[in-house]
């Protein structure tokens, strides 16, 4: 049985770490999948195998790819933009920024940072992976998403990885991203699974989205009540001549 399994948990799930699950030793060519210390090759396989058969798979990079801010983050961000393409039906959903958005935010656009269970709900995303999260915002994000949510999280790390994930992969730089990038084509092209972007499900609801998405960019400025005939009485202002 896993050390650590998949949500939702409830409203204050207990720590990785406070569970007994710690990351492996840096260079120890292992990784953390389920609690569980396994070598790098049996994560990325797992890794492969999750983003290509759950539903609605979706990445989530950070500031630290999305702003670019040396040649290594610019780099990231290509081949995160690579991976998306050799995932059928992923979603790439930003999190460019750590304050709170209110009072509303797109969620197809971007994650919100304080609530991004509520994301993950929207879009029923049931596999995710961080990019580019600063880690302490990361190990907050994750045990949200455990804590009101079924999905299967991964942690794509620079650093020493994210016991609370689902799936964490420790001192990530671009050949270890493209050796990602290359497990996943590898299982795609293998003939032993099939994406569940082209499941019959799949298919249907990635139809459903795309028509939806087109209808909402056909909205005429016609469509939109800017200035509606009826306004409430709060709107129309204080009488300055009232007792």
């Amino acid at each position: 049985m896993p050390k650590l399994e998949i949500g939702p948990i409830g409203l204050l799930p207990p720590s990785a770490a406070s569970m007994g699950i710690f990351q492996p030793l840096k260079g120890s060519g292992m990784e953390l999948v389920a609690g569980e210390h396994v070598s790098e090759d049996k994560a990325m396989e797992i890794l492969a195998y999750e983003f290509l058969t759950r539903r609605n798979p979706t990445v989530f990079p950070g500031p630290m790819v999305v702003w670019g801010w040396n040649e290594d983050a610019r780099h990231k961000a290509e081949l995160v933009l690579k991976l998306k393409a050799e995932v059928p039906g992923m979603n790439l959903i930003p999190m460019p920024d750590y304050r709170p958005i209110y009072p509303k935010i797109d969620p197809e656009a971007v994650i919100n940072p304080c609530h991004p269970n509520l994301t993950i709900q929207h879009n029923k995303i049931h596999v995710c992976a961080l990019i580019g999260v600063h880690c302490h915002f990361a190990n907050i994000t994750l045990k949200m998403i455990r804590a009101g949510t079924n999905c299967y999280t991964m942690a794509f790390c620079a650093y020493d990885g994210h016991e609370d994930a689902l799936l964490s992969i420790r001192d990530l730089d671009g050949p270890k991203l493209e050796k990602i990038i290359a497990t996943v084509i590898r299982v795609r092209d293998s003939g032993n699974v099939t994406p569940w972007a082209y499941t019959p499900e799949g298919i249907e609801e990635l139809e459903e989205i795309k028509a939806r998405k087109s209808e909402e960019k056909c909205a005429t400025k016609e469509a939109v009540n800017i200035f509606p005939q009826e306004i409430h009485p709060l709107e129309q202002g204080l009488d300055e001549n009232a007792e």
